[in-house]
């Protein structure tokens, strides 16, 4: 019997971006495209078995070896610097991560600068490099009421379109880091089952190098 490889998928639209890849790269698994509720499906003849969770744990799977791959965005492998291989950039699911602010903003530098976000360790580090004195105030909502009620100075988070900024009278100031979909994988599987993982990153990187 094969040694199943097994792959946590991000829940949503580029989870099925990233399976539709895998599936192309030689990796299928049909019973994935059967309309129910399942949230695991295996492809025994293949030795894959590909799973469905919720982005921000994709992570967390992989570095505690429940997965031996998975896809994770760039976002999250900074924020949470998990102890896992970074293989290859996928350059699906693109967006950058941002400081945004009201559009008469003027930062004061002689003021602790007020910053809200969901990604506190990506704020810190961004700032720190700057040696700019700043008050962290972590939120898990949507961030870009903070500063329209005064709760912060300025936000940073993901910006896609800019469309949300836009409708909230926001525009973006600066941008931190351009974002984008990573393969990784779990350290230890990356020795044992090197063989298949080389095999789904060379034909992936296939079809990222064919897209641009």
């Amino acid at each position: 019997m094969k040694t199943m490889l097994n792959i946590a998928l991000p829940k949503g639209r580029l989870g099925e971006k990233v399976y539709g890849m895998f599936e192309k790269a030689g990796f299928p698994c049909p019973s994935i495209h059967e309309n129910n509720r399942k949230l695991i499906f295996e492809n025994e003849a293949l030795g894959v078995r590909y799973f469905w969770v919720k982005p921000s744990d994709v992570a967390i799977y992989v570095e505690r070896g429940a997965a031996d791959i998975g896809v994770a965005g760039k976002d999250i492998l900074l924020e949470y610097a998990p102890d896992v291989y970074e293989l290859l950039d996928l350059d699906i699911g693109k967006c950058r991560m941002a400081v945004a602010a009201p559009k008469d903003f003027r930062d004061d530098p002689q003021k602790t600068l007020k910053v809200a976000t969901k990604f506190s360790n990506i704020a810190l580090d961004y700032y720190n490099s700057k040696g700019r004195e700043i008050d962290i105030i972590h939120l898990n909502g949507s961030i870009e009421i903070a500063p329209i009620l005064g709760l912060s100075d300025v936000i940073v988070d993901i910006v896609e379109t800019g469309t949300t900024l836009k409708e909230n009278n926001l525009e973006v100031f600066e941008t931190i880091v351009p974002i984008s979909a990573r393969l990784i994988a779990n350290k230890s599987s990356f020795m044992f089952k090197a063989e298949q993982i080389e095999k789904i990153v060379r034909e992936t990187a296939k079809m990222t190098e064919e897209k641009k």
